[in-house]
């Protein structure tokens, strides 16, 4: 862990240790208060207040993502009065144990430097189980600083780790708000798979309608035209103008069917599809193939359709010269990354990415965009392993 987030925790625990005082103050007040009906809104005004900051502290000082939480009143029944009541000894005592520490820490660190640096140091004795050293007691101060440094550290870690489970514990959701915001993601989810199957087929219907059925028009003129003509040369050229015409309606329909879903990601399986991606792409796309087994069918065509798609979106709206794409797991999980070097600036709103998401959403993975403007993007997906069908 860095020193800066050392520093930021230190800095959460003391003002947890400030806050904790003024918590302890309030709940000395306010829960014989609260057993009277005229006081209990203004008990609830100062408790509001104190989560308020608590959120506020937790996400700036502790790094801890409160934005998932219910707003407060609608947290689980108590879960404001339990935390604090919880919390607040904790705080206390834990932000008074270490600015003690590091008061101490400087004392040792101080006196082990002074009598260094000015001669002062006497020679000291240290008895242990089997083993006597002799030593002097600059040195034993700057070896009592280091020990109590370690402690201190240790001391905040751990406590930043409790605040932080304490608060989901009482101020995250309940089962109710987790069952609630599952029923509307799920019925999010359910609209946009119908809005993507929607846009999937009108995609499809203009691919066979520009390029597929436009070739088979072309070729019946030809042999048409063919039929009709009475000079054996003139039919001659138009049944080889026919010959290439239906070679490449053969290849457009080779492509209409490969965006559609590609056998090779049956046959073969996702590193090879995508290699297949890569080859018919406009410029180079690396592939990192990181999985050490092939994910279950849903995950694989999730995780092909996403690098496709933003592989599309680099090349045709960013002007990306190089597309890196990296496949990894992680326990539970494989992700896809996607990187370019194109113009940025892409939305995540917009018909493709958010259709990329909703398929993610549907198998209740995470995606993200990261697109500034003027570049780089990078698009994210992390899907679990194990997906629920039926």
């Amino acid at each position: 862990m860095s020193g800066n987030r050392i520093a930021r925790t230190l800095a959460g625990v003391l003002a947890g240790m400030v806050l904790g005082i003024v918590e302890l103050v309030f709940l000395c007040v306010a829960w014989p208060a609260w057993l009277l009906p005229a006081v209990r809104p203004a008990a609830d005004r100062g408790l509001a207040r104190l989560m308020t900051l608590e959120r506020a502290r937790l996400a700036r000082w502790l790094d801890h993502d409160t934005t998932r939480w219910p707003e407060h009143g609608t947290e689980r029944p108590g879960g404001g009065y339990g935390f604090i009541a919880v919390r607040a000894p904790l705080g206390v005592l834990a932000g008074y144990g270490c600015a003690a520490g590091l008061f101490l820490t400087g004392l040792f660190l101080f006196g082990g430097l002074w009598d260094l640096a000015g001669g002062g140091s006497q020679a000291v004795a240290v008895n242990l189980p089997g083993v006597r050293l002799v030593t002097s007691s600059g040195v034993l101060g700057l070896t009592g600083a280091v020990v109590l440094l370690v402690l201190v550290v240790l001391g905040i870690l751990a406590t930043g780790i409790a605040e932080r489970r304490l608060a989901d514990h009482f101020l995250g959701p309940g089962e109710q708000e987790m069952m609630r915001r599952r029923i509307a993601e799920l019925t999010a989810t359910r609209s946009g798979i119908v809005r993507a199957v929607d846009d999937e087929r009108r995609r499809i219907e203009r691919d066979l309608h520009d390029g597929v059925q436009q070739r088979g028009v072309a070729l019946a003129m030809l042999l048409g035209r063919a039929r009709h003509s009475s000079d054996q040369a003139r039919t001659a050229e138009l049944v080889t103008q026919a010959y290439a015409e239906s070679r490449q309606l053969l290849d457009e329909l080779r492509s209409v069917a490969w965006r559609i879903y590609p056998t090779a990601l049956d046959e073969l399986g996702l590193q090879a599809a995508l290699a297949g991606v890569a080859e018919r792409s406009n410029v180079p796309v690396t592939v990192h193939y990181g999985l050490a087994e092939r994910p279950v069918s849903e995950v694989e065509t999730a995780l092909y359709f996403i690098a496709r798609e933003a592989i599309t979106n680099a090349v045709k709206h960013a002007g990306a010269r190089d597309i890196l794409i990296v496949l990894t797991e992680d326990g539970r999980a494989v992700s896809v990354a996607i990187s370019d070097d194109g113009g940025g600036g892409a939305d995540p709103s917009g018909c493709g990415l958010s259709g990329l998401a909703r398929r993610v959403f549907a198998l209740d993975g995470t995606f993200t965009v990261d697109s500034p403007e003027g570049g780089p993007t990078k698009i994210v997906a992390t899907l679990p392993k194990d997906v629920l069908c039926g």
